[in-house]
């Protein structure tokens, strides 16, 4: 990381002769406050990009006709878009700094949110545009790797696993906060004058018709996108980071740690990812047709908050123990549990439930430490400005998640599937050790 102004970079957003590795001259008061409003925003577009999952398991209770593989790929939409757009968030950072970053790209949330809004009260959409729809809240993943990159230059290594731990960790509470608070939501009629009348919810099979405002689920998140905004714009200055553009930044291909440790966050983070915008279709495909089945959408939070917790606590974990051998663990743990899973996906009744339920949440719970560990080595692997573009690399990759398994689950039994995540998961952690854990690898972190 460059500590002199670069050129064009002067002003009083941009910070000069910053260089959070020497002790005497960082200004942590700068760093936290840069942490907690990119945090912020952060969640906002986790919000964003995990609203189509709250949304599609009940899409055809309010007159839509979508058949399953249509569901799966709805749900994957939001994946692919935040996985393509991360691969141009990545270059951004360097560019225009954190302030102007974060500010135009919360801006942008708004777009999906007020779009469902109009989609889910007319069943006539047509797929298409629920499929234009679904790209559009991949804003909110794409933003990942801007924000993640950029806070990482206000924080000495020494302290970057606490702090991009507890960013993407809290970020991350934005996905089981958007699918634990959208059936509260959608089922008050508090906003529903404000924002336009019900529509209906109909389950024949269990007799239920009701009255939903679905349109609340994303406009409720408007006016904490305007906030978030605002203080982005007031509050956050940038680092003028040493960067001739986007070529310079292509050198972090020539590395192997790059491709070694896109393997493992796509082991971690596509794991979580993947999972959290199909669990609740996967509960409806496999228990939806029984009796007294469970509500997808009920259960479906849980997974993510169990990951985003894991991720928060092992950041700080990470700093003390190193990421390598945290890494390796959790490939072990989402290989076993995932195995386990593998085991109860062709249910006898909605009793089997529990056994799939568990078997998930421990998946979740591995993938979170892998999440958080991922990034220690990260920044200890690669010099500042490299490591910021490998994170966000990385993470562009990784977001592919939500994607490849919605059409991996479209084309695959469950269970061949879940079987492939385990022998994946084994991969990494065998990379993971090696390259990485062992105490005599060559970059043991």
């Amino acid at each position: 990381m460059a500590s002199n102004s670069v050129s064009g970079k002067t002003g009083k957003e941009w910070l000069q002769n910053w260089d959070p590795n020497d002790e005497a001259n960082w200004d942590s008061k700068t760093a936290w406050r840069t942490l907690w409003v990119t945090t912020y925003a952060l969640t906002l577009g986790f919000i964003s990009w995990y609203l189509v999952s709250a949304l599609a398991p009940k899409l055809n209770n309010l007159g839509f006709d979508l058949s399953k593989k249509e569901l799966y790929w709805l749900a994957a939409m939001p994946g692919l878009a935040g996985g393509g757009l991360r691969l141009l968030w990545m270059f951004m950072p360097p560019i225009f700094g954190t302030r102007r970053l974060v500010t135009y790209s919360t801006a942008l949330l708004v777009l999906p949110l007020i779009g469902w809004s109009f989609a889910v009260r007319t069943p006539s959409t047509p797929y298409i545009g629920l499929l234009a729809l679904a790209f559009l809240a991949g804003l909110g993943g794409g933003v990942f790797s801007g924000f993640m990159p950029s806070t990482s230059y206000f924080f000495p290594k020494s302290k970057q696993g606490l702090a991009l731990g507890v960013q993407a960790g809290v970020g991350n509470f934005g996905v089981s906060i958007v699918q634990f608070m959208t059936p509260i939501i959608v089922g008050s009629a508090m906003l529903g004058s404000t924002f336009g009348g019900p529509q209906r919810f109909v389950n024949k099979a269990k007799g239920i018709d009701k009255s939903v405002w679905y349109q609340n689920a994303g406009l409720l998140w408007v006016p904490f996108v305007v906030i978030a905004v605002i203080l982005a714009w007031t509050l956050l200055r940038s680092v003028p980071v040493t960067s001739r553009g986007v070529k310079e930044q292509l050198d972090i291909f020539s590395n192997r740690d790059t491709w070694l440790m896109t393997l493992l966050y796509v082991m971690t983070f596509g794991t979580f990812s993947g999972f959290a915008a199909q669990f609740g279709l996967l509960t409806k495909n496999l228990f939806g047709d029984f009796a007294n089945a469970p509500d997808p959408v009920k259960y479906a939070f849980y997974g993510p908050l169990v990951a985003s917790a894991a991720r928060v606590l092992t950041g700080p974990l990470a700093d003390r123990i190193g990421g390598g051998i945290l890494t390796a663990f959790s490939g072990v743990g989402i290989a076993g549990s995932a195995i386990y899973t593998a085991v109860q996906l062709s249910p006898q009744s909605s009793d089997d439930f529990g056994k799939f339920f568990w078997g998930m949440l421990t998946i979740f719970f591995f993938a979170g430490i892998g999440n958080a560990s991922t990034f220690k080595q990260m920044s200890m692997i690669f010099a500042p400005r490299q490591a910021g573009g490998v994170i966000g690399w990385t993470a562009a990759i990784a977001a592919f998640g939500p994607f490849f398994f919605g059409v991996l689950l479209s084309a695959l039994a469950p269970k061949s599937f879940f079987v492939g995540v385990g022998v994946f998961a084994v991969i990494g952690a065998v990379v993971a050790w090696w390259y990485y854990a062992r105490p005599t690898a060559e970059k043991h972190c």
